[in-house]
């Protein structure tokens, strides 16, 4: 799906593991109670974030943590089914799931698979790097440290090839993924993955409320 103007129209996908399962890395800066908290909190800012990027036309959460499915329809997103268990990893299958959704309910429009952890993304970040990627078939953003991937994109014409986990950033880039140029200090850059990216700054609302009743974090 195309607009007059020759941008892309995007379905994102937001795939967001089960918050008990989530940033294990950070167990040892946070209790267990905050850690599963943090995660639902900044997948929430990232799906509001998303939903309020131009050029984006809805917004698919795949995910089996029952108090994200309970949150997400308020704001205006879709849940999907997280897969069963298989030979794809699980963060590539939930990607994969989440394209098939979109493409059947949204044939002509591109699919981005954005990860979760993007507490302070600001919705224009977001919609910059969407329209750089319509000039590609397939694209990718990496994280600040330039290793991982918070945003994989595919045309209509081109299919998500997602490779997930450590060293993503050059795994996709092998993939076909074209690398995008996206600034330095983009929000979309900045995900949260160890205690030093603690805590979030300039996060979203529910990120922001959360940390705000925390004592002792790393600054």
């Amino acid at each position: 799906m195309t607009a007059r103007d020759g941008r892309v129209a995007w379905v994102v996908v937001v795939p967001v593991k089960d918050a008990r399962a989530g940033k294990t890395r950070l167990a040892r800066a946070l209790p267990p109670e905050d850690r599963v908290e943090l995660v639902r909190a900044m997948a929430l800012d990232t799906i509001g974030a998303a939903l309020a990027a131009g050029g984006v036309r809805d917004v698919l959460v795949v995910t089996a943590d029952e108090a994200l499915r309970a949150a997400v329809p308020a704001l205006g997103a879709h849940v999907v089914d997280e897969p069963a268990p298989g030979d794809v990893p699980p963060l590539d299958a939930a990607v994969l799931a989440g394209e098939e959704r979109a493409r059947d309910a949204w044939p002509g429009a591109g699919v981005a698979a954005l990860l979760g952890d993007l507490p302070a993304l600001a919705p224009t970040d977001l919609a910059d790097a969407l329209r750089a990627a319509g000039r590609h078939a397939r694209a990718f953003v990496a994280d600040a440290q330039g290793t991982g991937t918070t945003l994989l994109t595919a045309r209509a014409d081109a299919r998500l090839a997602p490779r997930f986990g450590t060293g993503s950033a050059a795994a996709h880039r092998a993939a076909g993924h074209v690398e995008l140029d996206v600034p330095a200090g983009s929000t979309l850059r900045h995900d949260v993955d160890t205690p030093a990216d603690l805590p979030p700054r300039a996060a979203g609302p529910h990120t922001a409320a959360l940390v705000g009743g925390w004592a002792g974090v790393r600054a």
